[in-house]
């Protein structure tokens, strides 16, 4: 059984400059950015590398068009070595141009050809949330589908994670908060796993505390306070990362593909409509598992008796970013089944590696909660 594995080297770096220096980045690097983080931080630095923005693919997260417009432009280079710096949409659409061949999104996601690596990558997030630095994971939407789906293959990691906080600074802060939460869930879900170990928890515990004490500072002293945090939270997200890598997340994520996949719902913010509501369902159907260590644990990071801590968390987040019922995204009452079905039938991988794999009709029941 493997316990543990940890394929990328983490670095830091405190400005991009230095960064630039030590990686000695030219002509035969391909640079996939988000072009507002790129031109804040690195056009100044005049680098002779290949560069594409991840806008002049589309936007929001990855869909199957994306990653073959990207490969194809990638493909007319001789570029060696990728360099992905943005948040999970950037570097899960790099990971993919690691891979040898000529093949398209829809074969490689439906591992329908063999995939052997052929590049070197180094990923430098932009966001505190996504972890995709340090997984081996790639999410897109299929456009035809209307849902998303997963690459998780070792074949993608990274073999550099380059941590830079500097870059946090002109991060929005409701992208902030998304995807902070979002790396609380992978790493919540991460330590219920049923693939979960002793080695994945240390790192699902120390990401859950840190970002929960910087969301309780922040609470008390405004959404401003975040900058003197941001090395804090680019950190908990790369140990949560690392969490899932290992462990997998489960049905929040699973739950809220089609919600991204229909409406275009960005994936932190999907994600955290789902968070209380699968918790405290998993709360229901099995309280003696590992949840109760999972509780105890919270229970002392928010100061709360333990069978409460899925209210607190929800309270908490609420001051954090407010939490909006699925109805305001558009979502129709009819889709309720439906959306549960899809699950079922397209999140197999998701949902084996969650606490309790909900039924799609366990799943109906929270979509219903929730609308």
């Amino acid at each position: 059984m493997k316990l543990f594995w940890q394929k990328a080297e983490v670095q830091k770096f405190e400005h991009a400059k230095d960064f630039v220096e030590e990686y000695n980045i030219g002509k035969k690097d391909f640079i996939l950015a988000s072009k507002s983080t790129y031109e804040a931080y690195f056009t100044a630095l005049g680098l002779e590398a290949h560069v594409e923005y991840k806008s002049k693919y589309g936007k929001g997260e990855p869909t199957d068009e994306m990653i073959d417009a990207l490969l194809a432009d990638f493909r007319k280079t001789d570029c060696d070595r990728i360099i992905a710096i943005g948040g999970g949409a950037v570097i899960d659409m790099a990971k993919i141009l690691v891979l040898a061949g000529e093949y398209s999104a829809e074969e490689i996601f439906g591992r329908k050809v063999p995939l052997k690596r052929a590049k070197t990558l180094i990923a430098v997030p932009t966001t505190c949330g996504a972890g995709s630095e340090v997984s081996n994971v790639s999410i897109a939407e299929f456009t035809k589908l209307h849902t998303k789906m997963g690459l998780a293959v070792d074949e993608i990691y990274a073999d550099r994670a380059v941590l830079i906080p500097e870059l946090l600074t002109g991060l929005p802060y409701s992208f902030f908060a998304t995807s902070a939460i979002d790396a609380f869930i992978h790493a919540i879900e991460s330590y219920v796993s049923p693939k979960a170990t002793l080695y994945t928890q240390m790192f699902s515990m120390k990401a859950m505390e840190m970002i929960m004490e910087g969301f309780r500072k922040i609470a008390k002293h405004g959404e401003a306070f975040r900058m003197n945090l941001l090395d804090d939270f680019l950190t908990a997200s790369n140990l949560a990362g690392i969490a899932f890598g290992n462990a997998g997340t489960g049905a929040v994520h699973a739950m809220s593909y089609p919600l991204s996949g229909v409406y275009h719902v960005t994936h932190g913010e999907a994600n955290y409509q789902f968070l209380t509501a699968v918790f405290a369902k998993y709360q229901e159907l099995d309280p003696d598992g590992r949840i109760k260590e999972l509780n105890s644990f919270l229970s002392n990071v928010l100061e709360c008796d333990a069978d409460l801590v899925y209210v607190e968390i929800g309270k908490l987040l609420d001051q954090i970013i407010a939490r909006k019922p699925l109805h305001e995204y558009g979502m129709r009452e009819e889709e309720i089944e439906s959306f549960a079905k899809t699950v079922e039938e397209t999140q197999q991988r998701l949902l084996n590696q969650s606490y309790v794999k909900l039924t799609w009709q366990q799943m109906a029941e929270i979509y219903k909660e929730l609308y």
